[in-house]
């Protein structure tokens, strides 16, 4: 299990420099004594659609995942994240080009609106980068999930915590063993849910990208970590429905996105206990196996082919009929509880032998399964970030050495379900 450390390893900094570490955000505000950031943002169209039937029934929402994190400057320079609070920048021309391929909905993988180090307040220049993001997904005609990835207590480089690129003190990810976090990011929630409950192109809210106390406690045993945490400030299940209450008290109707521990790896998904509320969805990260998915350029492991996908020393046949069994178990909770279920993140390394094919039947069987799903990952034109960190660049096709779009049968393959898109913000009633 230790392996599924190695999701979100697209996320690796080879920048550093000498200048002094950022703190939290120079513009801080509490909820009450903010100005700006507390004007909701314009919005088009009708506040009264129901969203939450964009969740139910057939796959309607086919999209990607952006991703952002607080620029730190000592680790990052001024050009690799770019020189803004937020990296990578993205342009209207992104948001764009990924509407044009098909796709009509963007995850935004997002910094959370309050600070991550005490006292917890309101960051102005995240609200405002947020609301620049869905302003642009809205010019772009898509709708728009906002997924919060950091926030009180826990910062981007919890997700790659066993790196050496950046000092133990930097880590911050006290949220799983600190309840005054856990408060504040109720809180935070609650102020989003009142900022954006209105806007029809935010059709979902999801919690928190990837919950992670098992790693933090290491512990990957699945029924060891609930026997030994289960119920303690480290147990997701205990808080997250706070969150859920807090969210419904100002909005009633967005969908609520909730993933389970272990980064929301599938095998999770039946350990995360349901809570008593209406339109609430709940989601699973699919990038099993990891060997493959996540393999280095020139790795040995093909879909469909044969490895060791289990650790037990011998090879198992990787092909459709593992991935049918294998995400059958989204299904089996969806039909055990009565409720919808969705993957906010799934992809595979670009050059991985058999990655199209690979796509074409993961995505088949996400159409089979009823479920909407979220690509990672859309990357902005930003060429000190697309020429670091790109092994999930789907436009750059096969080869690891290529930097620019470039035409390539994973793409097409992608491009080909995204074309099955029959809704959009401009035409949901």
């Amino acid at each position: 299990m230790k392996n599924i450390i190695a999701l979100l390893t697209l996320f690796l900094v080879a920048c550093s420099g000498d200048v002094e570490p950022q703190t939290p955000a120079p513009e801080l505000a509490s909820v009450e004594e903010s100005s700006s950031a507390t004007e909701s943002p314009p919005i088009m169209g009708s506040s009264t659609l129901d969203k939450f039937s964009l969740w139910m029934g057939e796959t309607q929402l086919r999209g990607a995942n952006t991703w952002q994190r607080i620029v730190v400057p000592k680790y990052d320079g001024d050009q690799f994240l770019g020189d803004e609070y937020i990296g990578p920048p993205y342009t209207q021309a992104d948001f764009d080009a990924l509407a044009e391929l098909g796709a009509n909905y963007v995850n935004l993988s997002h910094p959370g609106v309050y600070t991550e180090r005490l006292p917890y307040l309101l960051d102005e220049k995240v609200v405002e980068n947020l609301d620049k993001m869905i302003g642009m997904a809205t010019q772009a005609d898509m709708f728009v999930v906002i997924t919060f990835r950091t926030g009180p207590g826990r910062n981007d480089f919890t997700f790659y915590r066993d790196d050496d690129w950046f000092a133990d003190e930097d880590l911050i990810e006290n949220l799983w063993s600190d309840e005054d976090a856990q408060a504040a990011w109720v809180e935070m929630w609650q102020y989003t849910a009142e900022r954006y409950k209105d806007n029809p192109v935010v059709v979902g809210y999801d919690l928190i990208c990837e919950p992670n106390a098992n790693e933090i406690l290491d512990e990957w045993d699945i029924d060891e970590f609930y026997a030994n945490y289960g119920g303690t400030v480290y147990d997701w299940n205990e808080w997250y429905p706070e969150i859920v209450e807090a969210i419904r008290e100002v909005d009633a109707e967005t969908p609520i996105l909730v993933g389970g521990e272990g980064y929301s790896v599938l095998d999770w998904l039946p350990y995360l206990d349901r809570v008593d509320a209406e339109k609430i969805v709940y989601t699973f990260h699919q990038y099993a196996p990891s060997m493959y998915t996540h393999q280095e350029s020139g790795g040995d492991n093909a879909y469909p082919g044969e490895f060791d996908l289990d650790y037990d020393g011998e090879n198992e046949p990787f092909d459709k009929a593992w991935l049918v069994d294998y995400l059958s178990l989204s299904s089996d909770f969806s039909d055990e509880h009565g409720v919808p279920v969705a993957v906010n993140e799934y992809g595979v390394a670009r050059w991985s032998e058999g990655a199209s094919k690979f796509m074409h039947a993961e995505m088949g069987i996400f159409e089979e399964l009823g479920i909407n799903y979220a690509l990672w990952v859309w990357d902005p034109d930003w060429r000190a970030w697309n020429e670091g960190v790109n092994f999930m660049t789907f436009r750059y096709g096969a080869d690891a050495e290529n930097s620019v779009d470039v035409e390539n049968d994973l793409q097409n393959t992608i491009t080909d379900f995204w074309a099955k898109n029959e809704i959009r913000p401009s035409s949901f009633e």
